[in-house]
């Protein structure tokens, strides 16, 4: 009877899944939101249209459901949709109710974060950049030119939605919206006009009417009808609560890895399944929490110039679904068991009484019941050591820093410490080498001088006022005489609160710097002056506008101080005659076009040289997979692809442990055509285009690893029906399996390593240990080699003769997928 109620369970959500989502009221109260009188625990992913292509989002859309998402999650982006004022876009990558309409159609629903300021790691936060040149204007403050333009755009995508019948209220799927975004954490620097803008802007959205809760992400004082939520790693440890007893719990950011910058270190981006799962469920267990969204879920690729300062084009490329929308495991597997392990006991966890049951120093038991029903957390916060504890006179062994979960507070359907999803390990695979220079076409950038700049000045401009961001780049040019004899030696000094300065002595590049995230750019060079007439030509970039912070429309850029350093005198150009040039002369003829440049002449490939065009053709690879551009070769600049700019590449910024940032630069398959694709760069330093090659991208091996110490709850689809399997074998007399699946249309063609036994390390590092079974390899090959996904009993009857009697044993398996 037991089993027959996990079945009757699992089958009541397999078919509301399948069934689809439907609009209607939405409401909530304490304990979660209120969907059509029903009570939803709710799991989310962020996907963000713009970050991806429309024939990629029915196929993201899909595995997110798939991972056992609830919702989709997507901000809106203003600068995308509005970049001059009035002049609207909602085509190709921008055309969001095309994604919310793809999102309905899997039956999911949205939230949907207006903003309008958004940050997200998106240059100006999602601002356009005309709004700096509105008449005393302050962004996100009580003040009225801000408040008319946030009104206005918000009021345009309300009544978008609206129109679209995509409301729930309407029949359709957004049950949740967002205004403003993380405000708290500037909200004192505007002092006065900080409190009366929350308000103002809490008010605002609720009197659009849109039928829906809104929620203030990361606002303790979110004043009511609105809903204040955690933003985070550790939520269930961090988030003070919901700032009324008539508010739910809700987590709007958990985020899934960090997001990378040039220059950044690698490890700063990791966070294992196993983390998120533990930290997920703490929020559950101990802050009754009922919608969690993980940050990113996908995060897809900023395309063109749309990155914030120093964000590379690959975002979040370590979430369950990685930067070209492939699985990525274990992270997406172990988070689908743990929602699956959860929605099994949604009833108690919703509707019962919660009740904290101490079962050591750091081990707890959060429990919730319902008349007969009962789900249990049993927490263990030792970060070292696996603690035996005894719950409802049963013993259960839980490792270091996890939390097991009991849907009828008897059986352990899953552990967030113990990964039984398989591990997957990509690979970029050369298709076409770009090493011939017959192949390449050369345009050298003109240096501007100051006598041929039409745009003058008596100082340092600021670079964004000047270039209204419609480009990374700005000159700034001067000329003076120089007296005595020639080639007399200085040092020249240039501060700059932009990214990137080249600095050009008489059309000489004379010496190049850059800032960081956190630091600005100083160059310091030695330069060799003529005697007379000197010509000086330095080249600002930016490498994206800041995203965050209070007071973004007074934010400066661009150079700031100017010196030349002799050997008698140092003479400051600051306050100077300067001449200013915005952007490149390759950008203003759009070069990178499929149609032939006007007034541009390329030339045969000579020889790399800093500050130069290049430009090929080559055919699209074969098949479906992703493709990418491997971009090792070069150093800084942009790419793209038919006309189609693919992002900023920064490969000669190296991060502390000598790695570039980002070597493969994504080409979505929707920009390439068959034949004669039309590849254009420009590079700053003297990056080799002979070292360019396309490749795609593929998962090649795939790894899994169970163990019988502790046996996994797995949730095998079959068709579109979940059953259970392989549970406790203490409890339910089973055995745990071993799975193994490839990538549709590949095989296990072959298998690298198996291991009955007790296998030292794990799916990233490992090794046969003390104990092992020389036929290992030999049974996993007979059952999974020539299928694309096997399953393997982890059982003495199968694997004989037994390798060491009375000892746990565990199975490790990497196979090759091709």
């Amino acid at each position: 009877m037991a089993q027959q109620r996990w079945w009757w369970c699992l089958f009541v959500i397999t078919s509301s899944i399948i069934a689809g989502v439907y609009g209607g009221e939405v409401t909530y109260d304490g304990r979660s939101l209120i969907i059509n009188g029903e009570r939803k625990i709710l799991f989310s992913g962020s996907i963000h249209y713009p970050r991806s292509t429309p024939d990629m989002w029915p196929s993201i859309i899909s595995k997110a459901k798939q991972g056992g998402l609830d919702v989709i999650q997507t901000y809106v982006f203003w600068n995308l949709h509005e970049p001059q004022p009035d002049q609207y876009d909602f085509s190709g990558r921008s055309d969001i109710v095309r994604f919310l309409k793809e999102i309905h159609s899997q039956g999911l629903f949205v939230s949907l974060r207006i903003g309008p300021f958004i940050e997200s790691e998106w240059n100006y936060g999602g601002l356009p950049i005309w709004l700096r040149d509105v008449p005393g204007i302050v962004f996100r403050s009580n003040n009225d030119p801000f408040k008319f333009y946030m009104q206005k755009f918000t009021t345009k995508i309300v009544n978008m939605m609206k129109s679209e019948r995509l409301f729930a209220s309407q029949g359709g799927p957004i049950i949740l919206s967002q205004i403003e975004n993380e405000y708290q954490n500037i909200e004192k620097a505007f002092v006065e006009d900080g409190r009366p803008y929350v308000h103002w802007a809490s008010q605002m959205a609720v009197s659009q009417h849109t039928g829906v809760p809104w929620m203030m992400c990361a606002q303790d004082n979110a004043p009511d009808p609105m809903i204040n939520t955690c933003n985070g790693r550790q939520c269930g440890e961090t988030f003070v609560g919901p700032n009324s007893p008539s508010k739910p719990a809700m987590w709007t950011e958990n985020w899934t890895t960090r997001y990378q910058v040039f220059g950044g270190d690698i490890r700063s981006r990791v966070r294992t399944a196993e983390d998120i799962a533990y930290h997920t469920a703490l929020f559950i267990a101990k802050k009754n929490g009922s919608f969690i969204n993980y940050y990113m879920y996908h995060g897809g690729t900023n395309f063109g110039r749309t990155g914030s300062a120093f964000t590379p084009p690959s975002y979040y490329d370590l979430a369950p679904l990685d930067e070209y929308g492939q699985i990525n495991q274990p992270k997406w597997g172990h988070l689908k068991e743990l929602h699956a392990a959860v929605k099994l006991g949604s009833q108690p966890l919703l509707s019962g009484k919660q009740s904290l049951l101490k079962l050591g120093r750091k081990q707890d038991a959060y429990i919730f019941r319902r008349k007969h029903e009962c789900i249990a957390f049993l927490v263990n916060s030792n970060r070292k050591k696996t603690m035996r504890v005894t719950f409802n006179n049963l013993p259960f062994h839980l490792p270091p820093l996890s939390i097991s979960i009991l849907p009828d507070c008897k059986t352990v359907a899953f552990n967030t410490a113990t990964v039984n999803s398989q591990h997957s390990t990509r690979s970029f695979l050369p298709i076409i080498k770009l090493d011939s220079a017959k192949r390449w076409e050369q345009f050298k950038e003109t240096i501007p001088i100051f006598d041929e700049t039409s745009l003058r000045s008596n100082t340092l401009l600021d670079q964004l006022n000047t270039t209204k961001d419609a480009s990374d780049y700005l000159w700034y040019t001067f000329s003076f005489e120089q007296g005595g004899s020639s080639d007399s030696r200085a040092h020249l000094s240039v501060d700059s609160l932009g990214h990137v300065v080249h600095a050009y002595v008489n059309g000489l590049l004379v010496g190049s710097a850059h800032g960081t995230k956190i630091t600005n750019t100083i160059l310091t060079t030695t330069i060799s002056l003529n005697r007379g007439l000197n010509n000086i030509s330095i080249l600002s970039v930016m490498v994206g506008l800041p995203d965050s912070g209070p007071y973004l429309e007074r934010r400066f850029s661009g150079l700031r101080r100017v010196r030349i350093v002799g050997k008698q005198l140092v003479q400051d150009f600051t306050n100077h005659s300067w001449g200013n040039q915005v952007g490149l002369v390759g950008e203003k003829l759009k070069v990178y076009r499929d149609e032939k440049s006007q007034g541009v002449q390329w030339n045969a490939f000579n020889s790399p040289q800093p500050l130069s065009w290049y430009k090929t053709k080559f055919d699209a690879p074969e098949g479906s997979g992703p493709v990418v551009l491997n971009l090792g070769s070069m150093g800084k600049g942009e790419a793209w692809i038919n006309g189609q700019s693919i992002g900023r590449y920064w490969i000669s910024f190296l991060s502390p442990f000598g790695n570039s940032t980002q070597t493969w630069y994504n080409v979505p398959r929707s920009f390439l055509k068959s034949k004669d694709n039309q590849l254009v760069l420009v590079d700053e330093e003297s990056g080799n285009p002979l070292g360019i090659s396309i490749d795609t991208v593929s998962i090649t091996k795939v790894c899994g690893h169970v163990s019988d110490i502790h046996p996994p709850f797995v949730v095998s689809w079959r068709g579109q029906n979940k059953t259970i399997s392989d549970f406790d074998k203490h409890q339910h007399g089973r055995r745990p399996k071993f799975h193994l699946r490839c990538p549709s249309k590949k095989r296990i063609s072959q298998i690298l390593f198996a291991s009955y036994g007790t296998p030292k390390g794990n799916c990233k590092n490992f090794s046969i240990g003390r104990c092992h079974l020389p036929s290992s390899k030999a049974i996993v090959e007979k059952a999974c080699i020539g299928k694309w996904k096997c399953t393997v009993p982890q059982s003495n009857k199968l694997f004989k003769p037994d390798p060491c009697s009375g000892v746990s044993k565990s199975l490790l398996v990497q196979a090759r997928c091709d």
